[in-house]
């Protein structure tokens, strides 16, 4: 046991419970790591619950460490947009007395590796490179979505609404920022792990010669296909068809995807279907989101301790993404399901999906609506396409598939 190598894996918060993207990522990455690897955690929380979610993590990792997360006011923020050159993502999770202990711990265990989830944490990356060390390890980057390009679709989204200019602005100069900044980390890592063909061709153009390496996001394809619903159903109470979205609810592109959705295409639906009721389905809901819970024929659920309920639940899954990057684990835990889906390409990006097959593919309003109102009139077509995506999903995306890919960018 003693023999396998150990490495020490950085998040920006804890990857428990994995209910959304990055804390599903890391969790099911490190989890499948540990036949092979001695995995040290470091990460940042400022929960109540770190303690408690920390413990529950011991049962995958060797050593957990938690500091607590750093706090940026929005005067530091602003402060430093006008004296400093870095994207405000380079920023976001930096911690002094983080960064010490990440190098203490590099000086004083024998690491093979040193990998970052996200590049929030690329900063203790690029510390290590300055440190020093007398023994450095292989620093894999794991970028979770292509940055920089992911800033420059919310740059030209706001760009299109006069009220979002200054949003834009922000965004412009955010985007430039992180072409930069992501390019310098890298060029500097040994290895740069992407989440799908699509960004790894992104990540090549933006830094030539750099070590990229695709590592999918993956479904714990048991955990959904053996789903069965226990105790009653929460959208019971719903009478018409159901249309679901789950997400981290103050995640930005999510934000603006539902937005878009009961602005611009929830009306036409309504329009032919009345009873149609939207699920909105996720922690944290901003208050933009919230608002939407208002409306007819919309609910804002806020946290669910289990999302399987809710997309099983569903008539259709939509996707009506206008703005992010990567791959979105969303889209996996719907095909799993065995459910329908309306989604724009950006929403789908990346799986390699056949519109028409496994989905249906709509980019604007009046056509995501027609495809939308066309599936809910159609049961035999629901259940073909959900056969197909679920099929899709677990015969290439469970994690037993995608950590390999992952120990053979670590050169093992």
């Amino acid at each position: 046991m003693s023999e396998r190598p150990r490495v020490l894996f950085l998040t920006s918060e804890l990857p428990y419970p994995p209910h959304q993207g990055m804390a599903i990522r890391a969790y099911n990455l490190i989890a499948g790591l540990r036949e092979r690897f001695r995995v040290d955690l470091y990460s940042l929380s400022s929960s109540p619950e770190a303690a408690q979610h920390a413990a529950a993590l011991r049962q995958v990792c060797e050593r957990v460490e938690v500091l607590p997360a750093p706090t940026r006011t929005r005067a530091q923020r602003v402060r430093a947009l006008l004296t400093t050159r870095l994207p405000d993502m380079a920023l976001r999770a930096y911690s002094p007395a983080f960064q010490d202990a990440v190098l203490r711990a590099l000086a004083e265990r024998d690491y093979a590796i040193l990998h970052v989830e996200s590049i929030e944490m690329a900063p203790y990356a690029l510390a290590a490179l300055e440190a020093g060390l007398p023994r450095r390890p292989r620093i894999v980057f794991d970028d979770l979505n292509a940055e920089y390009l992911l800033q420059k679709r919310v740059f030209e989204t706001d760009l299109r609404n006069p009220r979002r200019w200054i949003g834009a602005a922000y965004s412009f100069v955010q985007w430039r920022r992180l072409a930069r900044y992501e390019r310098q980390v890298c060029r500097l890592a040994d290895c740069v792990v992407a989440v799908s063909e699509w960004d790894r061709d992104a990540l090549a153009h933006l830094a030539p010669g750099a070590n990229i390496r695709v590592v999918p996001n993956g479904i714990d394809a048991a955990h959904y296909l053996g789903y069965t619903p226990d105790g009653e159903d929460p959208t019971a109470g719903t009478p018409g068809p159901k249309l679901v979205f789950t997400g981290k609810m103050d995640f930005r592109p999510n934000v603006d995807a539902v937005c878009w959705f009961a602005d611009a295409i929830l009306p036409r639906i309504q329009a032919h279907v009345p009873d149609v009721h939207l699920y909105i389905v996720g922690q944290r809901p901003s208050p933009a989101v919230q608002a939407l819970g208002s409306r007819p024929g919309i609910t804002v659920t806020g946290f669910v301790p289990d999302v399987r309920p809710y997309i099983a639940a569903a008539d259709v899954y939509v996707v009506p993404m206008r703005m992010g990057g990567g791959t979105r684990l969303k889209v996996l835990e719907a095909m799993t399901l065995g459910k329908a889906i309306v989604s724009t390409s950006l929403g789908c990006e990346g799986y390699g999906l056949t519109p028409g097959r496994e989905l249906v593919v709509a980019d604007d309003a009046a056509r995501f609506a027609d495809e939308t109102v066309a599936l809910v009139r159609d049961p035999a077509r629901r259940a073909q396409l959900g056969t197909l995506a679920r099929e899709f999903a677990v015969s290439r995306y469970d994690w037993s598939r995608i950590v390999p890919l992952l120990e053979q960018a670590y050169g093992f």
